[in-house]
């Protein structure tokens, strides 16, 4: 959809001022958990409903990003103009965004950090083995590696999908590159961040001692299992 037949409704105008504030405030958390340095780093979240989605303006200190200025993108890429923000440029990897939502549907967030450990895994290109429970409840399987691909177009947005479609994972190493991680919505996805890092960590320290011992794959699908549809107060199962 064009922006020109974009219809942005009071309801409309509702969900992306409530993903414009949730996009934003996700942004701390990806420093709170070390996850990214200087300006480095993204996350994006589908307005529902619509075929946009918002995210964050490129090379802004996070201190300053707040909901107004959150960008507003149709699934194409393009900046709807004459919205908050939009004469700021979004983030060098909104094309890879873009790809992501129009060829996933049921993706409602994606996030990039340069996380260390990650990072690490990435520069190795290298899959991150399924060697402890919080892998299999998480991802359900390795961490793969996606291939190299150069930013500012597509590319890696292709890498992503083609990498992610009918895996379980929701974090993809994109070859010498870093993570970048999907999930039903901002939130999830910036979870799914989070998580491959501190896996990343621990896989990687347990490879300083020795070789990691891999998991059944029978135990893998049923902590899978119970992870994504049993355990917490209210489980919504894992992307479909």
């Amino acid at each position: 959809m064009s922006i020109q037949t974009q219809t942005i409704t009071a309801e409309t105008q509702a969900s992306i001022d409530t993903i414009r504030a949730e996009v934003a405030s996700l942004h701390d958390e990806l420093v709170r958990y070390g996850l990214v340095v200087w300006t480095g780093g993204n996350i994006s979240g589908r307005v529902p409903g619509t075929d946009l989605f918002v995210i964050k303006p490129s090379g802004v200190s996070y201190d300053d990003l707040a909901a107004e200025n959150m960008i507003l993108c149709t699934l194409d890429g393009a900046v709807v103009p004459g919205t908050p923000g939009s004469d700021r440029s979004p983030s060098s990897d909104t094309a890879a965004h873009a790809y992501v939502y129009r060829n996933m549907p049921e993706v409602g967030g994606v996030v990039h950090t340069h996380s260390d450990y990650a990072v690490a895994w990435a520069a190795r290109g290298e899959p991150i083995p399924c060697v402890i429970t919080a892998m299999a409840d998480e991802f359900g399987g390795e961490i793969p590696v996606g291939p190299f691909a150069i930013i500012g177009d597509d590319s890696i947005g292709r890498g992503i999908v083609e990498t992610l479609r009918g895996h379980r994972s929701r974090a993809v190493l994109m070859k010498n590159h870093g993570p970048f991680t999907i999930g039903k919505d901002a939130r999830d996805a910036v979870k799914a961040a989070v998580m491959v890092e501190d896996v990343a960590r621990t896989v990687h320290i347990s490879r300083q001692l020795g070789s990691p011992e891999p998991i059944p794959q029978q135990a893998v699908d049923s902590l899978f299992d119970r992870y994504q549809n049993v355990y917490g107060q209210d489980p919504t199962g894992a992307l479909s």
